[in-house]
């Protein structure tokens, strides 16, 4: 965990990267993303392998973002950030305040290892999509890192109980699951009470473990996949397949 990320008021963030425009980091919004340096999971997928490493941000860093942000004011409607895994750093809570100050709205990305961390940004939230690795003790398998699971599902349990708009998002890589397990994780959200969902294939192509950038022989057609969220879209309000 970073050390409190704020320097004479100033706040702190190991930035690793921004995308100045897109409408798939905050659903119907134009949104900028800014990703965060610093994840404590291991996923094997993983496509960001360049922001797993933590550091600490250099004052500098965000007083850029902020630059950017002054000047795309009447243009973007959103800020989000990710990672990595934004909510290992302290200093988000200060930068949120800030993105909020200057009349964005600020959406989140997280896999909720930090329960805690997320309670005390949620008054400050307007979106949250959450990072569904696996159910229960698959989450963990997945992910590379014991105990997480416990500490994902407070942070969801904290996501149904408020009014906050969320949705839950799994990457599928079929050396992490059997197509058996993907239909039961996402019984189990809706059970739960998860109303938005969405199913993500892995790039295979840009996996930080070698092995996940190998072929599976036995992986499922596109075809079962597509057929499966069709089957299932009773369940939810919104359930989406992302390629």
């Amino acid at each position: 965990m970073c050390q409190h990320d704020t320097l004479s008021g100033t706040v702190r963030l190991p930035i690793a990267g921004l995308t100045p425009i897109t409408t798939l980091g905050y659903p119907n919004h134009l949104a900028c993303v800014v990703f965060l340096q610093g994840c404590p999971l291991r996923c094997g997928y993983c496509h960001n392998p360049q922001m797993v490493a933590p550091r600490r941000g250099k004052p500098h860093e965000w007083q850029e973002v902020k630059q950017f942000l002054a000047s795309r004011r009447g243009l973007l409607e959103a800020v989000v950030f990710s990672g990595g895994e934004p909510t290992l750093h302290n200093g988000l809570v200060g930068a949120v305040e800030e993105v909020k100050a200057m009349g964005f709205k600020v959406g989140l990305h997280t896999a909720g290892p930090y329960p805690e961390h997320l309670a005390r940004l949620l008054p400050q939230l307007d979106w949250v999509g959450l990072d569904v690795k696996g159910r229960g003790q698959d989450f963990d398998r997945i992910c590379g890192r014991p105990g997480i699971w416990q500490r994902h599902s407070h942070s969801l349990v904290t996501l149904l109980d408020g009014d906050i708009d969320f949705e839950c998002r799994t990457t599928v890589h079929w050396k992490d699951f059997t197509f058996a397990q993907v239909e039961r994780l996402a019984l189990t959200l809706a059970d739960c009470g998860v109303r938005h969902y969405a199913l993500q294939l892995a790039r295979t192509n840009q996996c930080i473990a070698p092995t996940y950038r190998q072929a599976i022989p036995d992986a499922p057609p596109m075809a079962m996949l597509t057929a499966l969220v069709k089957r299932l879209a009773p369940y939810f309000e919104r359930l989406e397949l992302r390629q």
